[in-house]
């Protein structure tokens, strides 16, 4: 306690001391002030484990976590500060930008826990310090670290007692940021003294702004990794000697899982329930085999040449703080493990030999796993069918507007049934089209946009040649139908998926959640394959320009092969119908393309219909399909709301047109019960409708506002909120009579007024808290904490 007080006296003396520098200081000596900088001034600290350094660690993680990991996650984290580790705090600040869209080459990757390991490492990749590294001392611990002086500068210069903030903060994702080194922050504090931190947000309360000082005087430590135990010790031996099996058939069928798996968040489900929270893992490559340190192999792609001669798999612990937007958990248990058994080492196959690491093999999954069984494959990705597709909704890279814009706002996704995968004509007929299936990756991370054409004519073979081979299999009075459709045998509920487009981020959910949609995908094996290839395993954040307007260009592919896939089961003249309905404006070469080779299938449906809608009807008859398998998770009757708040919020969801376009793509809603019981979640998520979303520039000239709608869903749903609303139960009433009236942006705005929390509410925290917690408690293995970055200034 007597140190308590110590600290608080000093920390006082040195806030007010560099806040009334800030007016009058523009070049302070740090060096003379406090010692050179060296990252070696901090080794001592970071190895004390000290009862006083513990004590101070495990007080400032939450207030780090609820605080400041809410912005500083991921790739676009301002600064490429990610807060959401010790490394990240260690490594500091960069001003170079990630996501630029308009360099001409490849840039060299930075990515945490993979690109380098030491804080000096990163001081020669151009990272400068946030945290002091001059002498350990308390006054410099604050005074020479950006954090600190960030910290103070926010209490200095709160948010102004506005209802909205004005054209002094910039909110957008593509801000110009400061980014400002402990050199230029005298400098940055006279010019920018409304950005300290948390910025554009109320600042951090009295005592949280206390216990974050105590934590930088005292150096700023962390807590250190707990061990995790015997138990999961006996677990990583068991799935690591299934992945690191000496034969063939072990190694090509470990590098295949690997491919797959590497972004995602494993973890143990017969270890988590005594684990709390769960710990993941994820699946590394290394130069080293079970039993001794992992050697990582840090490639820019899972299928980069491994540069040596024998590659093992193996499990690292996740130690970072679990954030939403970057959070795939998948489940590992024992019938997983016999079922990979199963698909991959007992079925009948022989590897006479492992593929190469070349480029134009490597990027081409459908020649480098060619030995095996393409429903062994299938059935691996098929069966974590939302993982899969969640590979690049949610996967590392945060900002997707490159393969986003390609697809609708809201779409269902259903499956073909794996047991068609079981026909050796299929194989044949993969193994004919290796040439016609290669990847865009293949051109690495610096490619030329104009390569696009060479894929396009690819791809219009493939189909070409993939509807010959359908209407010869489709003939003499056989036709495809319903039955070509996966059903989950009835007991997987991954057979149908929803996904959700939030302009740059997107959301994919199991089941089929909503009204029926304007569109439907139907997947099958070759499609979900090159879907990852495509956005997840061969897509490069760092890439340049070309490489992700290649991505972008052949994803417009991938969607329309979906799309035409579903068309097949309506009579042939509501197919033509409804792709002018889903192409409306588009230019004549998109739609001789769509006419032509993409819907080459002449063959009839196999479907009986009994009425002129037929596209409702063969959603009634998909969803029959998999009415067994379908989960109930976001239905508002699972709330536990009066009747007629829940009818309430039934007519809420039907909202369209230009209501719908005044409300902001993501909507996270708190709603108080009356009599006391517990607060509910709900997410009000806007569908942005298209004439057609085949254009690659102005989108928003390709908008269909009066088609706008919204869903409503009971629980969270996606990773970055724009607008949260906090609503009495007795409010429903009087809250959804607004939103049906909405008009103008006046409208909007007094909505807000009445049960907005906006980013200057100073109840923000408070509510902010609430929320994540009963995320955490409804959904603790699915949810990880949610990015304020898209926050509206509304």
């Amino acid at each position: 306690m007597v140190i308590g007080k110590q600290i608080s006296k000093r920390m006082l003396f040195t806030a007010l001391l560099g806040i009334a520098g800030c007016v009058s200081v523009t070049n302070v000596n740090f060096d003379s002030l406090y010692g050179s900088s060296s990252p070696d001034n901090r080794a001592l600290l970071t190895a004390s484990t000290s009862e006083n350094h513990r004590f101070v660690a495990a007080a400032a993680e939450p207030i780090l976590n609820s605080r400041c990991v809410v912005c500083h996650a991921c790739y676009d984290a301002p600064c490429q500060l990610k807060m959401s580790s010790k490394e990240g705090i260690e490594r500091g600040a960069n001003k170079e930008k990630v996501y630029q869209g308009t360099r001409l080459t490849a840039s060299s990757p930075n990515r945490l826990f993979f690109d380098a390991f030491e804080v000096q490492q990163w001081r020669d990749r151009g990272f400068y310090p946030v945290l002091n590294e001059r002498a350990q001392t308390p006054t410099a611990n604050t005074q020479a670290s950006v954090i600190g002086r960030m910290l103070q500068l926010k209490q200095a210069h709160p948010l102004p007692d506005t209802k909205l903030l004005d054209n002094q903060f910039d909110l957008s994702l593509d801000r110009v940021q400061q980014c400002p080194t402990l050199e230029e922050m005298p400098s940055f504090e006279q010019q920018q003294p409304l950005a300290g931190m948390p910025y554009g947000l109320p600042a951090l309360n009295a005592k949280e702004h206390h216990t974050l000082m105590q934590w930088l005087e005292a150096g700023a430590p962390l807590p250190s990794k707990k061990p995790l135990g015997s138990a999961f010790d006996v677990e990583i031996a068991r799935w690591e000697r299934f992945l690191n099996n000496d034969s063939l058939k072990a190694q090509l069928s470990a590098r295949y899982i690997y491919e797959h798996l590497f972004a995602f968040h494993l973890y143990f489900t017969e270890l988590t329930a005594a684990s709390s929270p769960a710990s993941y893992f994820e699946l590394v490559r290394s130069r080293t085999p079970p039993g001794q340190p992992i050697e990582l192999i840090a490639s820019r792609r899972p299928f980069d040449d491994p540069g040596t001669s024998r590659v093992y798999y193996r499990f690292r612990h996740y130690s970072a703080t679990i954030v939403d937007k970057t959070h795939i958990p998948y489940a590992l248990d024992p019938q997983l493990l016999m079922k990979w058994q199963q698909w991959f080492i007992d079925a009948d196959y022989k590897v006479d030999a492992l593929p190469s690491y070349e480029a134009s093999v490597a990027a081409n999954p459908f020649d480098a796993f060619m030995q095996l069984p393409a429903s062994s494959r299938y059935r691996f990705m098929l069966n974590r069918a939302q993982d899969t597709i969640m590979g690049f909704i949610k996967g590392p890279v945060c900002r997707g507007q490159v393969a986003l814009n390609v697809i609708n706002d809201r779409f269902w996704v259903y499956f073909v049934n794996p047991e068609y995968m079981n026909d050796t004509d299929f194989n044949h007929f993969y193994q004919s089209q290796l040439e016609n299936l290669n990847m865009p990756a293949e051109e690495d991370s610096t490619a030329l946009a104009v390569t696009w054409v060479k894929y396009a004519k690819k791809q219009g073979e493939y189909l070409r040649a993939r509807n010959q081979f359908l209407n010869e299999k489709f003939k003499d009075g056989q036709r495809l139908s319903l039955e070509g459709i996966w059903d989950g045998n009835g007991s997987n509920d991954n057979a149908s998926l929803t996904v959700f487009r939030h302009f740059d981020n997107a959301t994919v959910v199991k089941g089929l959640v909503g009204s029926p949609p304007k569109t439907a995908w139907i997947i099958d094996y070759a499609l979900l394959e090159r879907i990852h290839y495509l956005l997840v395993a061969g897509f490069d954040v760092y890439g340049n320009y070309g490489h992700q307007l290649l991505t972008r260009l052949y994803m417009d592919f991938l969607r329309m092969e979906g799309e035409s896939n579903f068309l097949t089961l309506l009579p042939q003249e509501e197919r033509r119908k409804q792709l002018q309905d889903w192409y409306q404006d588009a230019g004549t070469q998109l739609t001789d393309y769509i006419t032509g080779d993409i819907n080459g299938f002449n063959q009839p449906t196999g479907e009986l219909y009994y009425s002129s809608d037929f596209k409702s009807e063969l959603f009634k008859k998909l969803g029959s399909k998999v009415a067994k398998v379908q989960p109930n998770r976001y239905r508002i009757e699972n709330s536990t709301l009066n009747a007629n708040s829940q009818a309430l919020l039934r007519a809420l969801a039907r909202v369209k047109g230009q209501q719908a376009t005044l409300l902001p793509e993501l909507t996270m809603i708190m709603i108080e019960p009356s009599h006391g019981r517990n607060a509910e979640l709900f997410t009000l998520v806007r569908n942005s409708a298209h004439k057609n979303i085949s254009s690659l520039f102005s989108e928003e000239s390709n908008r269909a506002q009066i088609h706008d709608d919204v869903t409503l869903v009971h629980g969270l749903l996606g990773s970055y909120p724009e607008a949260f609303w906090h609503i009495e139960e007795a409010q429903l009433a009087k809250v959804t009579a607004m939103v049906e009236s909405l008009q103008t942006e006046d409208d909007y705005q007094a909505l807000m007024d009445l049960v907005g929390v906006r980013r200057t509410n100073p109840a923000f925290w408070d509510f902010s808290d609430k929320l994540n917690q009963q995320f955490f408690a409804n959904q603790p293995i699915e949810s990880g904490w949610l990015d304020y970055n898209r926050l509206q200034n509304r």
